[in-house]
C-alpha cells in the first residue's frame, strides 16, 4: 500500500502506511491476497426460473456478472449484468401469470417489505404486486458472499469507532457489511450482532449464512419495528458491535445516536451518494451530528467574513467515519466530524481515496481538496 499523510492528523502529519497508525502490537493485518473469492450459489437462484431461462443462463459466458432477473407479467424476461447499462432480453415470449406462481413456491414468504429470499442463500426476490395484492413482477436479485473486500478499510477496524457506508443501489454495500461482521467476529474476537431486516445480510431461513462467521443474526417481523430491534439487541445481548443496513428512518437514526452512547460500535449503510447527501437529508442528518441554524454577533461574523445566519453541526456525529463507495473498488473515506464542519463553511476537507490499482492491489492516497465531485 501506498504511504498517505493521515487526513485528520492536523497540519503536522506524517506520511505513515495506513494499517501502521498508532496499531495494538497484538492485533494482525490482513492477508495479502490479490483477488476475491465469490460464493454465489448460483444453481439454487437459477432453479426458480423458467426452464428455458435457467438453460440460457447457465450456458451465458457473464453469468458470473448477473445482477438479477427481472420477470413482470406480460412482458419478456430481462437480465442485468454488473457494469452494463440497461438489460437484455432473455427471450420474445411474454411471462406468463403461471410462471410467476411457479416462482413464488420455490421461494420463502414474502415479508411486508415484499421480500423472500432462498433458504442457505442470499439470494433476494423483491414482489411487485396489483392493487388487489397478486404478485404481477419479480425481481430476482444474486447474492454473492464476497471476501477480499476487507483490505480497503481494514486499517478503520482498528480504531474500533462507527462507521458509516453511503452509496447508490448496488455498488455492494451490503457485500461489504457481510465481511465486516465475519472479521470482526472471528479475527477481532467482537461480540457482533447483525440487525438484518429483510435477510439480505444473512441470508433467508433461521441459520445464518456462513459468509457472517461468527456474528449472531436478529431478524426483524417487520421494517417498520428495526429501530425497536436495534434497541432490543443492545439491552438483550451485549454486543460490541451492531451491524444494520439501510438506515432509513427518523427512529432509526436516533436509535444509532443511542447505541453509540451507549459505547457500542456501529457499522451502517444509508443511501446517497455523498456525504452532501446525508448533511441536506433532514431524516438522516443526525448521523453526522444533525444541523442547525446559528446566529452570529457582528464581531464574529466579520472574522469568520460570512453571514450572521450561518449552518452549523448541533452534536458530534453518530459515526466516526463515513466513507462514500463511489464504486466496488472506488472509495472516498472522510472523518465525519472534520468534514462536515468544514463542508458547512463552504470549504472543501481533507478526505483519502481508497481504489484498486490495476494488479488488484489497494492504493490510498490523500487529497487536500474534496469538492463532493470526481477526484
Amino acid at each position: 500500500m501506498a504511504g498517505v499523510c493521515v487526513p485528520w492528523g492536523g497540519e503536522a502529519c506524517r506520511l505513515l502506511s495506513p494499517i501502521r497508525r498508532k496499531l495494538p502490537a497484538s492485533l494482525s493485518l490482513p492477508p495479502k491476497s490479490s483477488s476475491m473469492n465469490v460464493d454465489d450459489n448460483l444453481g439454487s437462484f437459477l432453479e426458480i426460473l423458467p426452464g428455458d431461462l435457467r438453460h440460457r443462463l447457465l450456458n451465458d459466458s457473464r453469468r458470473n456478472q448477473l445482477v438479477e432477473v427481472i420477470m413482470d407479467l406480460g412482458r419478456p424476461p430481462e437480465a442485468r449484468y454488473l457494469g452494463e447499462p440497461g438489460g437484455q432480453y432473455l427471450r420474445n415470449i411474454e411471462v406468463s401469470m403461471e410462471e410467476l406462481e411457479d416462482a413464488q413456491e420455490l421461494v420463502g414468504e414474502f415479508g411486508a417489505d415484499n421480500r423472500a429470499g432462498i433458504e442457505g442463500t442470499l439470494h433476494r426476490i423483491s414482489a411487485i404486486r396489483n392493487r388487489k395484492g397478486f404478485i404481477v413482477g419479480l425481481t430476482c436479485r444474486v447474492g454473492r458472499a464476497v471476501s477480499g473486500h476487507i483490505d480497503m478499510l481494514y486499517d478503520l477496524l482498528h480504531y474500533g469507532k462507527s462507521i458509516l457506508f453511503v452509496g447508490r443501489p448496488g455498488v455492494g454495500k451490503t457485500t461489504v457489511l457481510r465481511e465486516i461482521a465475519r472479521v470482526l467476529s472471528d479475527e477481532f474476537q467482537k461480540r457482533v450482532v447483525i440487525i438484518d431486516t429483510s435477510n439480505e445480510i444473512g441470508g433467508d431461513g433461521d441459520i445464518p449464512h456462513s459468509a457472517i462467521g461468527g456474528a449472531r443474526r436478529m431478524q426483524v417481523p417487520k421494517p417498520s419495528l428495526q429501530h425497536k430491534v436495534m434497541i432490543e439487541a443492545v439491552e438483550n445481548h451485549m454486543p460490541q458491535v451492531i451491524i444494520v443496513d439501510e438506515i432509513g428512518t427518523e427512529a432509526e437514526a436516533l436509535a444509532c445516536r443511542s447505541i453509540a452512547e451507549r459505547g457500542v460500535m456501529l457499522i451502517g449503510t444509508a443511501h446517497g451518494e455523498q456525504l452532501q447527501n446525508i448533511i441536506k437529508n433532514p431524516t438522516l442528518s443526525d448521523l453526522i451530528g444533525g444541523i442547525e441554524t446559528v446566529t452570529l454577533g457582528d464581531e464574529e461574523a466579520r472574522a469568520r467574513r460570512s453571514q450572521k445566519s450561518i449552518l452549523e453541526r448541533k452534536a458530534p456525529p453518530t459515526f466516526y467515519f463515513l466513507i462514500e463507495m463511489r464504486e466496488r473498488d472506488y472509495w472516498i473515506a472522510h472523518q465525519t466530524e472534520k468534514s462536515v464542519d468544514m463542508l458547512l463553511r463552504g470549504r472543501n476537507p481533507m478526505v483519502e481515496v481508497r481504489r484498486r490499482d490495476e494488479e488488484f492491489k489497494v492504493v490510498i492516497e490523500r487529497w487536500k481538496s474534496y469538492d463532493g465531485q470526481g477526484i
